[in-house]
């Protein structure tokens, strides 16, 4: 019997226009109503996920940052695993180098260097997610979207790190050219044996402590429920959900899935486009 359904957002719960579709929010609701605990579990951050969920009318405790920090349905923080400042500052270093965008997201929330290059990489990402979006509509879109979320900007990523008042729980960097140049720096991070590095698209890397990892998060978060694994379900489509769909008794790829993921979930439902994330858990409430 599942007591505890984990879903990811981007690939996942929210469709190509990035909001969570109406048959998902509801065959959420319906597990809720029925007693079940919905987990949202992100590399997205707090500030970020709340006003989608909000969106929707759903209230849920939430892992966030792939597991950086998990908080409970009232927005509680419950769990942290935050990247030192050395280690920080040896990040920012080897990205500088590299000369690819990327921000860091802190305990204040998300900071950025250029609010352009925000916008252009979200845009970037909604016409690959949704191919028939004309480029000038997903800046306007992308433009739109950030208004609802708390980011901060910055001129010097350096003072953030320094800042003793900040908690530095990732870093993700974008590249339109995807595995080819991001591959190269992947391996060079691997020289921090305290980091690990997922992604949750072809087109960025996400960079964490090595204890903020969904798998990790779900599981601490069941266990703070007395729920055991057999009974806990994860959703998922990318590299970052891999040790959450490990974890779970239940696992679900997404149709859009990578192959890995595909490879390592139990089950498979359809793509995020065609409300896959319902389809699953009104799956598993007729199991029950």
């Amino acid at each position: 019997m599942i007591q505890i359904i984990a879903s990811d957002m981007d690939g996942t719960l929210l469709n190509d226009h990035m909001v969570i579709s109406k048959r998902n929010a509801d065959a959420i609701k319906a597990a809720q109503k029925a007693g079940v605990h919905f987990v949202v579990s992100s590399g997205r951050g707090y500030t970020e996920i709340k006003p989608l969920i909000e969106e929707a009318g759903i209230t849920c405790p939430m892992i966030t940052l792939n597991g950086a920090q998990v908080f409970d349905e009232k927005g509680n923080l419950l769990s942290s695993a935050a990247i030192n400042d050395t280690l920080a500052s040896n990040i920012l270093y080897l990205l500088k180098k590299k000369g690819l965008y990327f921000e860091i997201v802190t305990s204040a929330g998300i900071y950025s260097d250029s609010k352009t290059n925000r916008i252009e990489n979200f845009a970037e990402l909604l016409t690959k997610v949704s191919p028939e979006t004309p480029y000038k509509l997903a800046v306007s879109m992308a433009a739109a979207r950030f208004e609802l979320m708390n980011v901060n900007y910055t001129d010097d990523y350096l003072k953030i790190i320094e800042d003793p008042s900040l908690k530095v729980y990732k870093f993700v960097t974008f590249s339109n050219e995807g595995p080819k140049k991001l591959d190269p720096i992947r391996e060079e991070l691997k020289q921090f044996a305290s980091l690990v590095v997922t992604s949750s698209s072809s087109s960025n890397i996400e960079i964490n402590h090595v204890n903020a990892q969904k798998g990790a998060a779900l599981q601490a978060f069941a266990d703070l429920m007395n729920v055991p694994m057999d009974n806990v379900m994860a959703i998922g489509d990318n590299n970052n959900d891999m040790s959450m769909l490990k974890v779970a008794g239940v696992s679900y790829a997404m149709g859009n899935a990578i192959t890995e993921v595909k490879q390592t979930a139990k089950r498979l439902t359809k793509n995020n486009t065609e409300d896959g994330v319902g389809i699953a858990i009104e799956e598993v409430l007729k199991e029950k």
